[in-house]
């Protein structure tokens, strides 16, 4: 159970879907095992062609199930199917479906004959719709149910039985198929989804990275093209021994200070963060990504230092809620109390790699330090996971600050 928790709830749905593809498949092989066990088969007096049914069987079944985990790689992109598994698993199935097919001309089988034949095809044409199109799986189940139809008549069947055996067996290869094929469309769906988050986050960052490059950009851009012009000047001055020469190279010290000011202006204004904003901006990404988050915040105005530090808190938290897991509730409470302020971020859907430390989070407790705080963060009952800032305050700060 401790293992299922920890799985996000994409690894839950991928491993729920694969195992129940799995028990359609293992439905046909044992339920053929169990009916070629019942009484008439068994007094039939074919024990021969039994036993080498019943293997045929189980051969089908491993080698149905094998060719299965491939199928599904296949059908979400993420594999390649080994060529000689195909033919052998089709070569067991048609082995499996002629033994039921002799067993039904020389033993009265008392109505068992469409469910054996069922049980007989169905891994195979389960297995084989996830690697074709849509049509190409109709032609080779109309394909299987005339080899079906031709078997029958040529161990002398007769016409009533398979005006029966032919409808039942359409029926349950095109629903087990129809089942699997929708299961892995769902998944292959979720798939997409995940990684159209992650891409999104991904962009997230690059765009704040180009936006500080502008910012950049059209502060320097201006001031150095100025600098380069009036060094040349003052070259040409200085050669000519001219002492306008000195008035503009004191104008290029002045002009590259002032850019040094407002570069350390951007790169104060990109690494500091504003409570209030990086609050609304959390609740806005989050609710974008269709998790349901929760801000609780108080009126108390903190100094500029510590809203910074929560700021960043904030901030990376939320990217650890996007690209982490896979989150359907957050909440975000700040909580003043009269020795300090804790900030709690709080997710659902956490997964194995949430509460791995990372580069992140030791970047947060660097910042937290800075203002005598400390950073707590790690997954709680109920596949949550938690983290808790804190950072202590004088009364007279908050007093001062509001």
């Amino acid at each position: 159970m401790k293992a299922w928790s920890k799985r996000s709830g994409l690894a839950k749905v991928d491993l729920y879907t694969r195992g129940t593809v799995h028990l359609i498949i293992w439905f046909g092989p044992v339920g053929l095992a169990l009916l070629l066990m019942t009484r008439p088969v068994r007094n039939g007096g074919q024990t021969p062609v039994l036993l080498a049914t019943l293997l045929c069987c189980v051969v089908t079944g491993v080698l149905c199930g094998r060719l299965l985990r491939h199928a599904m790689d296949v059908y979400l992109g993420r594999g390649q199917l080994p060529p000689r598994l195909l033919g052998q698993a089709a070569a067991a199935t048609a082995a499996t479906a002629g033994g039921v097919a002799v067993l039904a001309a020389t033993v009265d089988l008392e109505g068992l004959l469409p469910t054996m034949l069922a049980a007989a095809v169905v891994p195979f044409l389960t297995v084989h719709t996830l690697l074709v199109p849509n049509r190409v799986s109709v032609v080779v189940q109309l394909g299987v149910l005339l080899a079906v139809a031709g078997l029958l008549a040529a161990t002398g069947s007769p016409v009533q039985e398979m005006l029966i055996v032919l409808p039942a067996l359409a029926f349950s290869t095109g629903w087990m198929a129809f089942t699997s094929r929708a299961s892995m469309w769902v998944l292959a769906v979720m798939w997409e989804l995940r990684e159209a988050r992650d891409v999104q986050a991904r962009l997230a960052v690059a765009e704040e990275r180009l936006r500080f490059g502008r910012d950049l950009h059209d502060v320097l851009g201006r001031n150095l093209a100025v600098i380069a012009l009036k060094s040349e000047l003052a070259v040409q001055l200085a050669r000519r021994e001219r002492p306008e020469a000195v008035d503009q190279m004191t104008e290029v010290q002045r002009i590259a200070q002032e850019s040094q000011r407002e570069v350390r202006d951007v790169v104060r204004g990109y690494r500091e963060a504003d409570l209030r904003v990086e609050l609304e901006g959390a609740r806005g990404v989050l609710a974008a990504a269709g998790i349901a988050c929760t801000v609780t915040a108080g009126d108390t105005v903190l100094p500029g230092d510590v809203q910074s530090a929560l700021g960043w808190v904030v901030r990376e938290a939320t990217t650890n809620v996007l690209r982490h897991g896979d989150a359907r509730r957050c909440t975000i409470a700040v909580d003043t109390a009269d020795d300090g302020v804790v900030l709690v971020v709080e997710n659902d859907g956490a997964g194995a790699a949430v509460a791995a430390p990372g580069s992140g989070l030791t970047g947060l407790r660097e910042r937290l330090s800075a203002v005598d705080g400390a950073l707590e963060a790690g997954p709680v009952d109920g596949g949550r996971f938690r983290l808790t800032a804190r950072v202590p305050l004088a009364r007279a700060d908050m007093r001062e600050a509001v």
